[in-house]
């Protein structure tokens, strides 16, 4: 279990709608859509704001761990709001935590840990992270 983090401890948010199909038959956001959610607020952080080319970029991220702490269910209709925070940066790897939360809430309903390793998209070997992105990652660690 990772430490339970505030509103205040992410630097980057994105505001993320739910969907119909997001609720399972309990009436409440199914676990797998919520790694959804955590690849979507790195992906947009990392294409609006570190320079990553997903299209043709010749660095990508390969997922290589997740992990989610549920606190309390989410359900369709909401938003949720994303926070996002790097907790260690590396030269070829980054983790990060996402914290779901409902609009306004200061509390997370779920919390996640997301590790990507950058690797070069032809041989998928890892390479450094490019400048652009480390500065910002840096800004959000």
């Amino acid at each position: 279990m990772i430490e339970k983090r505030a509103r205040l401890d992410y630097p980057r948010f994105r505001a993320l709608p739910t969907r119909w199909a997001d609720n399972d038959i309990y009436g409440h956001i199914n676990n797998a859509a919520y790694y959804g959610f955590f690849d979507t607020a790195v992906n947009c952080f990392l294409i609006e704001e570190g320079g990553l080319d997903i299209h043709a970029g010749q660095v990508i991220g390969l997922v290589v761990e997740t992990g989610c702490n549920y606190f309390a269910p989410l359900a369709y209709p909401e938003t949720v709001e994303a926070g996002l925070r790097v907790v260690r940066l590396g030269n070829s790897s980054v983790s990060y935590e996402i914290g779901l939360f409902r609009v306004g809430e200061d509390q997370p309903a779920a919390q996640g840990r997301f590790v990507h390793v950058y690797v070069d998209r032809d041989t998928r070997r890892p390479v450094p992270l490019p400048d652009t992105m480390r500065a910002a990652l840096a800004e959000i660690s």
